[in-house]
């Protein structure tokens, strides 16, 4: 594999890092915002909004720039809004560079994977783009635990300008490994062109699938930490190296399933989420002991990002003329799970169904998901005939045209 996809990694990491760092410093930006700390998880959801806004958005308007100078300037502008987070003189001010801060990530996953898959060999695409993923999820492995402490330690301003100096380190990484030949013009669309790729059914059935998909695992997950202390006894100080296991299972998911995806896409597809369903459905049995709850939370990681990579593939395919802004907005349905999911899984929660009633509810989800995917399969099976008739129809009217001639 190109070590250029390393540098896509890099800042993946650092993504990733800032993304799910906020969770594990509430209490300290709380208390030393002196605000509440329902009024801090704010920063969480500014975070989800920029990235929901920015995906598409700095995707589009960037259509005909070089990619290589795309991505350095994404994470400029990653690295001048976790700097602000750093020196925030109020809650205002945070939630306003924490907007920031989300603004490039979906477009840096999204460009970043357009560059990765063009990087490589066909039967290889997949696994390009699960190497890029791989930042984000070792960033739940390493990063997040790691920045966590440091702002517990140093304090949590600390922790953005250590996320800062990744950035700088992505950047650095960018411009010494990313081909040259991404530094000219990008044989893109337009922006006409990459919106017209959001007029496609199979590209909103694919983005419907990773709404669905992605909703599952965050009405569980946004739940994990109640679960394992009410229902499988674990103590609130083994919570941390528990979510460590969730993302090496991540790790696992996101390399198997862009393996498995080059050789079948769509199996990959929905075998991923038939192994999420089981998983999730056999949540309230798993968390009946420690040993079962923490084999639970590694299943749950590897069954929902063995889909990361194809889901992000057949988005890029369904949009095949104009994939930038197509594979940016999969990133945008990402949190848009993020978001559904977590409250999807606080209904469920708040209705008194019980604590693993979450992981119930994502099940449900799953099956959703499943549902569009067919949905995507029959769609395609009804228009490969179309397709190769007008293929037939291309190739032999030039030679009845020919004859008529002579």
């Amino acid at each position: 594999m190109p070590l250029a996809l390393l540098a896509l990694a890099v800042g993946a990491f650092g993504i990733g890092t800032t993304e799910f760092v906020m969770m594990g410093l509430l209490p300290e930006v709380a208390d030393d915002l002196h605000i509440s700390i329902p009024t801090a998880g704010h920063l969480v959801s500014a975070y989800a909004l920029g990235v929901v806004i920015g995906a598409p958005l700095l995707a589009a308007v960037t259509a005909r720039m070089s990619r290589r100078t795309v991505l350095i300037g994404l994470m400029a502008l990653f690295i001048a809004g976790n700097a602000l987070s750093a020196f925030a003189p109020d809650n205002g001010w945070l939630l306003a560079a924490r907007f920031l801060s989300g603004l490039p990530h979906g477009a840096f996953f999204g460009v970043g994977a357009v560059v990765a898959t063009t990087m490589v060999a066909p039967e290889r695409k997949a696994r390009s783009v699960s190497l890029m993923f791989l930042g984000l999820t070792v960033a739940n492995v390493a990063g997040v635990p790691v920045a966590t402490l440091m702002g517990q330690h140093l304090g949590w301003r600390a922790t953005f300008l250590g996320v800062s100096a990744i950035g700088l380190a992505a950047i650095a990484a960018l411009a010494l490994l990313i081909p040259r030949d991404h530094s000219h013009a990008a044989p893109a669309a337009g922006l006409r062109g990459e919106l017209a790729a959001l007029r496609s059914l199979p590209v909103w059935l694919a983005l419907g699938t990773t709404v669905a998909g992605f909703g599952a695992l965050f009405a569980a997950y946004s739940y994990i930490t109640p679960m394992l202390t009410d229902s499988a006894g674990y103590a609130d100080s083994s919570v941390t190296l528990l979510l460590a296991l969730f993302g090496v299972g991540a790790t696992a998911g996101n390399l198997l399933g862009g393996r498995l995806a080059d050789h079948s896409l769509r199996g990959t597809l929905l075998g991923g989420l038939v192994s999420l369903v089981a998983v999730l459905a056999l949540f309230p049995l798993l968390m009946a002991t420690t040993w079962s709850a923490a084999l639970a939370v590694i299943l749950l990681g590897t069954a929902a990002f063995v889909t990361g990579s194809p889901l992000q593939l057949m988005v890029m395919e369904k949009a095949s003329a104009a994939p930038s802004l197509a594979s940016s907005a999969n990133q945008a349905a990402f949190n848009l799970a993020n978001a559904g999911g977590a409250w999807i899984g606080g209904l469920a929660l708040s209705a008194g169904f019980g604590t693993t009633s979450p992981a119930v509810a994502g099940a449900g989800l799953a099956v959703l998901g499943l549902a569009v995917a067919g949905a995507a399969y029959a769609v395609d099976r009804r228009r490969a005939p179309a397709a190769g008739r007008e293929r037939v129809v291309a190739t032999h009217v030039p030679q009845e045209s020919e004859a008529l001639h002579h």
